[in-house]
């Protein structure tokens, strides 16, 4: 879909490279540009001490198909051949601090002097304004803790619990997406580019809206309450005889009489203790131990046809292993096979987030690319002469 699309991506970890990788699943030519030393996601599962294992699947997801370069911009020789290759590309992506950017001379309005029809994606942990517009920022920091998205994750009286790998930066990534789409949209039409700032901060708040929401409005908001503690109680997650499952009635009472018609009970729906909104939240943990003696009778297929004969919004929790072993989740298309490291063979990975029928083939075109691999040809592709490539690689700002 993005075939002739020019990306140049100078960036490290996730949610930069997650947005450049979505781009490059969707046909556009990226060019990733590393340091000398690689991405420090290369080499995640050594860091882990899992070195016996093949290659960096974290790091496979988001840079699959894109051609690699590693250029050392600590150097004027380095930072000369990045303006070289932005000058005919159509989107310039980083997640280099703004001070170092700046410092360097490839922050924004260097570059659109370069390229006026640049759209330059600024992925931060916080920003490029405020006073921490330069801190380092991960998601689990800027996203979920510094968010509220943590808090709200937390159960009142207990523990914080850690963000999974990524799940923060590829929310960012997909949002950083959808800016730089919008901004190429109105290049169309006004012929200039534009900086595309995204922060994991801002897409925390984001998207953590529904409760920052009435935060805003209302000056308060509930804390997350322990299972028998909620007060929503049918709104929970209840273990059956061979796991658990979520369930999520809609508004009113028509989800509380079908419950009770699924458990077998039809007359707990005229029970005083449970016969409202008010006084099934009042009575929580007994309308909680109710279902969970219930539901604990029965493993969750037979769950399933009962729920699913009340039309209810329900769900198992489910391990990634069951998830790909669900026929829905391939149906959705929610895999795709990949390239291993220098072509030797194919496995399954996450597919992007967004699928296009009719638009084939789906997925990525190529493996991830070695370190460096792409550097001479795509240098010599963009106009460097021999000479040249041999001065940068003299001046330290290639291999």
């Amino acid at each position: 879909m993005l075939e002739g699309l020019k990306v140049i991506e100078m960036a490290t970890y996730i949610a930069a490279p997650g947005a450049g990788g979505i781009l490059a699943d969707w046909g556009a030519d990226v060019i990733k540009i590393e340091p000398l030393a690689g991405c420090p996601m290369r080499y995640t599962m050594a860091n882990m001490g899992a070195d016996h294992l093949k290659g960096s699947p974290i790091f496979d997801l988001d840079n699959r198909g894109k051609k690699g370069l590693a250029i050392n911009t600590a150097t004027p020789e380095g930072v000369e051949a990045v303006k070289r290759l932005v000058k005919d590309a159509d989107v310039f992506i980083t997640n280099v601090r703004p001070g170092g950017l700046e410092r360097a001379g490839l922050d924004y309005k260097a570059l659109a002097k370069v390229n006026p029809r640049l759209v330059y994606a600024s992925v931060t942990g916080y920003g490029l304004e405020g006073p921490d517009r330069d801190k380092p920022g991960f998601d689990i920091a800027a996203f979920y803790a510094r968010s509220g998205v943590g808090w709200l994750q937390t159960v009142k009286g207990a523990e914080p619990t850690t963000l999974r790998t990524g799940i923060g930066d590829h929310t960012t990534s997909m949002a950083t997406v959808g800016g730089i789409l919008a901004a190429l949209f109105e290049r169309e039409k006004s012929g200039k580019g534009r900086l595309v700032e995204a922060s994991l901060l801002r897409v925390g708040v984001y998207a953590a809206g529904s409760d920052t929401a009435v935060q805003l409005r209302y000056g308060k908001l509930g804390s997350t309450k322990p299972r028998l503690e909620t007060v929503a109680p049918l709104n929970n997650f209840f273990h059956t005889k061979d796991g658990w499952i979520v369930i999520v009635p809609r508004q009113g009472t028509v989800d509380w009489t079908a419950v009770c018609r699924v458990i077998g009970q039809p007359g707990l729906e005229r029970d005083p203790r449970f016969d409202s909104p008010k006084t099934r939240r009042a009575n929580a943990a007994e309308l909680v131990g109710i279902l969970d003696a219930a539901f604990a009778e029965h493993d969750t297929e037979y769950w399933r046809a009962k729920l699913d004969a009340e039309d209810m919004i329900w769900a198992p929790l489910m391990r990634p292993a069951d998830v790909y072993a669900d026929p829905q989740a391939h149906a959705a298309g929610a895999y795709v096979e990949v390239m291993e490291e220098g072509g030797n063979g194919t496995y399954i990975a996450p597919a992007s987030p967004i699928r296009f029928p009719g638009a084939e083939p789906e997925g990525p075109r190529a493996a991830a690319p070695v370190l460096g691999e792409h550097t001479i040809e795509t240098l010599k592709a963009a106009g460097f002469a021999d000479t040249e490539i041999e001065n940068l690689r003299k001046a330290g700002a290639i291999a």
